[in-house]
């Protein structure tokens, strides 16, 4: 178990490290150094104590007690931080850190013990200290699922707002740190049925996967931009207008878009879909299609999404997939792999395209032109 505890110090260590050196740091970047670094100190507080190493320090003893509330404080900022939404430099982030402070005012007889003495409440479980170390406890368990959950919805509507401004997303939808935050929130969960040896056990995994996610996704280690930049939802002026008219539908009124405009902006999209197939850039964008056609972000999205019933990220793989169809019954294209017609038709992935493909069709490729070819 040591030998356990020595890994997941050294992986926290290491990838700590792996940020110092990294070039053209974000504030993501410089919140996971601080996140990192957070993990490492309770990581080797705990290590020390547990073989009795502090004992010989016993004025260190006790010093990371409340530490870990600020782990699910930072899995938050990280989380804010990644998708975009900068932290506000304002009393309402000081809010995040004000638990901690409480807890160490409160624990301040504690700090104020002789080193013996203080070695003595911690080989008797907390004699005289019941209330401190329940409110201390309870205190860091309800946050850390907070925290947990808190990070979960801020991925969930980051990712369902990428769907209406992306066709590839796979790079962009942070399904690794999802189940990161899910795996903190199990943690959190296993605290309430379980001892730190559990506990601190399951750390070491959470420090493992975060370095085994991190280094898969390249650019968080190195010095990529790894930031995801949504375009915000601004209030839309009347010279954004394609077209100008009355608002003679409901449906469109709230925005300011009228009927005859939306279809005349539809006619325009599909027309620039079937003469130029710009779903074939694997890199397309609702902000760049709406520049092609000359219409506000906005109006785009909500017109996919009323004449198409799509986001725009399942409209435009949808083109992808009709038009790989078409391309994949030629004769003179048999000699081509499925895959990489899929990629000329503007996937990035095989996983993208099998998925959109059994979503569009409800077979696999191989079973869709099998029962075509055996019509």
């Amino acid at each position: 178990m040591i030998t356990f505890y020595i890994l997941g110090n050294f992986t926290t260590l290491f990838l700590i490290l792996l940020l110092l050196v990294k070039k053209n740091k974000s504030r993501a970047d410089k919140t996971l150094f601080i996140w990192l670094i957070i993990i490492f100190i309770t990581q080797l507080f705990h290590y020390l104590t547990y073989t009795e190493i502090l004992y010989k320090y016993p004025h260190w003893l006790g010093i990371d007690m409340s530490m870990p509330i600020l782990v699910g404080v930072f899995l938050f900022f990280y989380t804010k931080e990644i998708t975009g939404n900068k932290l506000a430099s304002n009393w309402k982030t000081f809010l995040h850190f004000l638990p901690t402070v409480l807890l160490i005012l409160f624990g301040i007889p504690f700090f104020k013990l002789t080193g013996p003495e203080k070695i003595t409440v911690f080989k008797s479980d907390g004699v005289g200290f019941e209330l401190y170390e329940t409110i201390n406890s309870i205190t860091i368990e309800v946050s850390g699922l907070l925290y947990s959950i808190w990070s979960l919805i801020i991925i969930r509507k980051h990712q369902k707002k990428i769907r209406n401004n992306f066709s590839n997303i796979e790079k962009k939808n942070l399904q690794w740190l999802r189940f990161l935050s899910i795996g903190f929130g199990i943690i959190w969960l296993i605290v309430i049925f379980f001892d730190d040896l559990v506990v601190f056990s399951m750390v070491v995994i959470f420090v493992l996967c975060i370095g085994t996610f991190g280094i898969n996704q390249l650019n968080i280690f190195n010095s990529n931009d790894q930031i995801i930049t949504i375009p915000e939802d601004k209030p839309i002026e009347e010279q954004d207008l394609k077209k100008n008219s009355e608002i003679k539908n409901s449906k469109y009124s709230k925005s300011g878009l009228s009927k005859e405009t939306a279809s005349e902006i539809y006619t325009d999209l599909k027309k620039l879909m079937n003469e130029n197939a710009v779903y074939k850039n694997k890199e397309i964008t609702l902000v760049e299609l709406s520049k092609q056609l000359n219409v506000h972000p906005n109006y785009l999205s909500q017109i996919i999404n009323e004449m198409e019933g799509k986001n725009f990220y399942n409209y435009i793989n949808t083109l992808r997939i009709n038009e790989f169809i078409k391309i994949a019954s030629l004769p003179e294209n048999k000699k081509f792999t499925m895959i990489s017609l899929a990629y000329d038709c503007g996937f990035s992935t095989k996983s993208t395209f099998n998925r959109h493909f059994k979503l569009v069709t409800s077979k696999t490729p191989t079973e869709f032109f099998k029962s075509v070819n055996s019509n």
